[in-house]
């Protein structure tokens, strides 16, 4: 399977740097073909420009800045992301590739004013995530990366795509032992991947 693995961490020795690796080396190891997208290290810019805002439901073309990402999204059937929670959300730069990459005619058509989801080549999708809060701390605030993850990412991929959301809550809490489960679990979970 051809698998896109967003990552977006700015630190290479953080526990989340470790979870990416595992996630592409198991994948790897399954023998998927991975697309490894590390947001950081390709220096993504998250901002949508005046122009592209502009030109948001216009046809993009080549030269469009975020055509390649585009490609890349387009020719997987799956996705992988792996980012930290901070501040109930997605990092900046996360938030930024949905908000340049999830166009019209990528992710959704619009339809008679509607929108169709139309992100079907993408069949399965998974997060690995941690937060440095409880996940009652997480759930009081309604938990939106999981939300966002398990309902509006799910209503864009193809319908019926597996979907899973690993978390390790209370990082600021957590121990050698509580990472190593969290690493193990999420080990497993690429393999059957």
């Amino acid at each position: 399977m051809n698998i896109l693995v967003l990552y977006a961490h700015p630190v290479e020795t953080s526990f989340n740097a470790g979870l990416h690796r595992t996630i592409v080396e198991r994948l790897t190891a399954a023998g998927h073909a991975v697309d490894d997208c590390d947001l950081y290290a390709e220096d993504f810019d998250p901002r949508l420009t005046r122009t592209e805002r502009l030109g948001y439901h216009d046809e993009r073309g080549a030269g469009d800045p975020a055509a390649p990402y585009v490609e890349r999204l387009l020719r997987v059937e799956a996705l992988v992301l792996s980012f930290p929670v901070w501040n109930y959300g997605y990092p900046a730069i996360l938030k930024g590739f949905f908000d340049r990459v999830f166009l019209p005619g990528v992710s959704f058509k619009l339809v008679n004013g509607k929108v169709q989801p139309s992100l079907h080549n993408i069949r399965k999708l998974a997060a690995v995530t941690t937060y440095g809060g409880s996940r009652l701390h997480a759930m009081l605030m309604g938990d939106p990366p999981r939300k966002l993850v398990k309902r509006v990412l799910r209503a864009t991929v193809k319908p019926g795509a597996s979907v899973s959301y690993l978390a390790h809550y209370s990082m600021n809490l957590s121990t050698d032992e509580t990472r190593k489960r969290f690493s193990a679990k999420v080990a497993a979970s690429m393999d059957a991947f």
